[in-house]
C-alpha cells in the first residue's frame, strides 16, 4: 500500500469514470466483486461505497500486474493505478455508470487478502436474516444496503440544515437519567457509585425539551437515540431515532407548517419530489370512524362502513345483541371480490381474530342473490338498506365484524390494509400524508381501573374541555397531532401544558397525586412555576420515515447495526452476562428465573 499510495493517491470513485476520462491516468481502490479470466486476459469488477468500474489486467500491459492477478477472489482490497481506456462497442454496459469505460492497469497492491465470505455479496441474497445480521459488515457491502444508509445520511442532513435555517438550535439532552412514565418499559442502567439506585435511559427528550422551553431557547432541535424496551416487530427497535424539537409561542398550525416544511425538503433532496401542502388533516373520531385506525392508510378506498342501525333488530342474533350491548357492526365492501374462494375468507377470517374479532361475517353479492350463511337472516328491508348504504353491486363480496367499539374498529381497520395489499391496490411510488388532530387526552385502563394519557401526561387538553377533567374525563380532547404517511406514523407531538396548576389537576386526573408526582416529576412542576411560556412540539421517527423513501418493509434494512425482534445484536452477541465482579460492584445479584 505504501508504494502504492507514495507517488499517487486515490484520483476516482469506482462510479465516476465516463468516455470523457478516456486516456487518464487514475487510481482506484477498492473490493473485488468478482474476477473472470477470459483467455488469459483477466477482468476483475472493483467496488467501494460509490460504485463498480470493471479493470483489466493485461500481460501485454503489466506482466508483472497480471501474474499477481492470478491470486485474486472475491471481496480482497485492492489498489490499481491504469489509463481509462473505452471498451469495444458490443461490450458497453449500459445498466452501469461506468459501462462504457474501463481501466487497463499498470500497477496493482494487493491490501487485504478475504475468506470466502458468509454469503455472496450482491443485492439478490438467500442468506438468512440472521446470516446476514451476524456478518452485518458483509450485508453494508450490498449495494441496496448501502444505499439506504446514504439516504439516511442525505435525510438527516436535510434536517439540520432546514431546521438551522429556521432558528432552531441543536442541544444534546442527557442519556442518564430518570425513570418516568411514558407509555413503555424503560431501560434501567444501574449506578455504581448510588449503590441499589438507577438511571433510566430516555424513551424521548420530553421533559428535558420541555424545560429548555423554559429556560428560554425559543426553538430546540436534537437527531437522538430513544430507548423502549418494548416487543418489537418490522417497524420497531428497542433502540430508535427521533428527529424531536420542540418550539415555545406556537399553536398547532404554526407546528404543523414548520414540520411540513421539514418532511418537503427530504422528499426534495432524497427523492427529487415536489411535494404539496398543506397536508390533508382528518380528526382523530373521522379516522376510526372511516377507516378503524388512528394512522390511516389515504392510497386506497375500502373505508369502514357503520351498519349498526340497520341491523339492530335483525333475525341474525349475533349483530342485534352487539348493538343492544352497546357494540358496533361494521362492515367493508370488497367490490369486485365476490370470486374468493373459502379458503381465502378463512385466511381473512382467522386475519381479523389475531386482533380479537370473535369471527369475520360476509356475504357475496350475486346476480339474483345473496350467498351467505348469514343472508337468510334479513328481512328484504334490511338487505334493501345494506345495499344502499354499502352500495353493494353483483360480484362485490362484503365483510363485517361485530364487536365492542374497540375491537370492531381494530379488526376491520386492519383487514382494510389486508385486503390493500391482498389486491394490489397501493403503489410504493404514491405517498399521501394526513394530520390526524384532537386525540382523546385519556383512556380507561381495564387492568389498572385508572385513567392513563393516550399520548403522554404532558400534554394540553383543548380549552373548551378543561372543564370535564374532575367529571368526564373520557370525553376530553386533546391538543395532539400525529403525522401519519400511507397508513404508518412517522410524527406525533402535541401543545404542552405550560401551568403548572393544570399539569397538577392532569396528573391527578390520571391517579397520580401529589406526593407522586413530586416523586417523578417535581423538576418540571417545580420549572413550571418559574414562568412557562405557551410551548408545543413535535417527534419523527427517523427509521421509518428512510424505511419509506427506501421502499422497505423493516426498519432493520435502514439501520447500520440493528437488533432481532428478540432485542438481540448477532454480530456482537449482546446482550450478554456480567462478570461477577461487575455485579459485585454495583451490589446486584443475579436471580436465577425458572423457565
Amino acid at each position: 500500500m505504501t508504494d502504492l499510495l507514495g507517488d499517487m493517491k486515490r484520483t476516482h470513485h469506482c462510479c465516476e469514470l465516463t468516455d470523457a476520462d478516456v486516456d487518464k491516468k487514475v487510481v482506484l481502490m477498492g473490493w473485488v466483486q468478482n474476477r473472470r479470466d477470459h483467455g488469459g486476459v483477466i477482468f476483475i469488477d472493483l467496488r467501494d461505497r460509490e460504485g463498480i468500474t470493471q479493470v483489466v489486467f493485461n500481460p501485454g500491459v503489466s506482466k508483472t500486474a497480471h501474474e499477481k492477478a492470478g491470486e485474486i477472489r472475491n471481496e480482497y482490497v485492492l489498489g490499481i493505478k491504469g489509463t481509462v481506456i473505452p471498451r469495444p462497442d458490443d461490450m458497453i454496459n449500459p445498466k452501469r455508470k461506468t459501462g462504457a469505460v474501463e481501466v487497463m492497469v499498470d500497477e496493482l497492491s494487493i491490501f487485504s487478502k478475504a475468506e470466502t465470505p458468509a454469503f455472496q455479496i450482491e443485492d439478490r441474497i438467500e442468506a438468512s436474516e440472521s446470516i446476514r445480521l451476524q456478518y452485518r459488515y458483509l450485508d453494508l457491502r450490498r449495494q441496496q444496503l448501502k444505499n439506504n444508509i446514504m439516504t439516511r445520511h442525505k435525510a438527516a442532513t436535510a434536517v439540520r440544515n432546514y431546521l438551522d435555517q429556521n432558528g432552531f438550535i441543536d442541544i444534546e439532552t442527557p442519556f442518564l437519567t430518570k425513570s418516568t412514565p411514558e407509555g413503555a418499559r424503560d431501560y434501567l442502567v444501574p449506578s455504581r457509585v448510588n449503590p441499589g439506585e438507577f438511571y433510566a435511559l430516555p424513551q424521548s427528550p420530553q421533559l428535558f425539551k420541555q424545560l429548555l422551553m423554559i429556560a428560554g431557547f425559543d426553538r430546540y432541535y436534537q437527531i437522538v437515540k430513544c430507548f423502549r424496551d418494548e416487543d418489537l416487530r418490522a417497524d420497531r427497535q428497542p433502540e430508535f431515532t427521533q428527529i424531536d424539537m420542540e418550539l415555545s409561542f406556537v399553536d398547532e398550525k404554526q407546528i404543523m407548517t414548520v414540520a411540513e416544511g421539514m418532511i418537503v425538503e427530504i422528499f426534495k433532496k432524497v427523492l427529487d419530489m415536489d411535494l404539496v401542502t398543506p397536508f390533508s388533516q382528518i380528526t382523530y373520531d373521522q379516522a376510526i370512524e372511516r377507516f378503524g385506525l388512528d394512522r390511516p392508510d389515504l392510497r386506497f378506498g375500502l373505508e369502514l362502513i357503520n351498519v349498526s342501525d340497520i341491523v339492530k333488530d335483525a333475525g341474525f342474533k349475533v349483530f342485534a345483541n352487539v348493538v343492544k350491548n352497546g357494540g358496533l357492526v361494521k362492515a367493508i365492501n370488497a367490490k369486485g371480490c365476490a370470486t374468493f374462494t373459502r379458503k381465502q375468507i378463512d385466511e381473512l377470517t382467522d386475519f381479523a381474530g389475531v386482533y380479537k374479532a370473535k369471527g369475520l361475517a360476509w356475504i357475496k353479492i350475486k346476480e339474483d342473490t345473496w350467498q351467505s350463511p348469514i343472508a337468510k337472516f334479513f328481512t328484504d328491508e334490511e338487505k334493501d338498506a345494506l345495499k344502499n348504504r354499502l352500495d353493494l353491486q353483483p360480484g362485490d363480496i362484503v365483510f363485517f365484524v361485530a364487536d365492542q367499539p374497540k375491537i370492531t374498529n381494530e379488526a376491520l381497520g386492519q383487514l382494510r390494509n389486508e385486503l390493500a395489499r391482498r389486491l394490489e391496490l397501493v403503489s410504493n411510488d404514491t405517498y399521501e400524508f394526513v394530520w390526524v388532530t384532537h386525540f382523546p387526552l385519556v383512556e380507561y385502563d381495564e387492568t389498572e381501573k385508572r385513567y392513563q394519557a393516550l399520548h403522554h401526561p404532558f400534554t394540553a387538553p383543548l380549552e373548551e374541555d378543561m372543564e370535564k377533567l374532575s367529571t368526564d374525563p373520557a370525553s376530553i380532547k386533546s391538543r395532539a397531532y400525529d403525522l401519519v404517511l400511507n397508513g404508518i406514523e412517522i410524527g406525533g407531538g402535541s401543545i404542552r401544558i405550560h401551568s403548572s396548576e393544570l399539569q397538577q389537576k392532569v396528573l391527578k386526573c390520571l391517579g397520580i397525586d401529589d406526593k407522586e408526582a413530586n416523586e417523578k416529576f417535581g423538576f418540571l412542576l417545580t420549572a413550571l412555576k418559574s414562568g412557562a411560556p405557551p410551548h408545543g412540539g413535535i417527534a419523527f421517527g427517523l427509521d421509518r420515515l428512510i424505511m419509506l423513501l427506501c421502499k422497505e418493509d423493516s426498519i432493520r434494512n435502514v439501520i447500520a447495526f440493528p437488533k432481532t425482534q428478540k432485542a438481540t445484536c448477532m454480530l456482537t452477541q449482546a446482550p450478554s452476562k456480567a462478570a461477577t465482579a461487575q455485579l459485585q460492584e454495583l451490589a446486584i445479584k443475579i436471580n436465577k428465573i425458572e423457565e
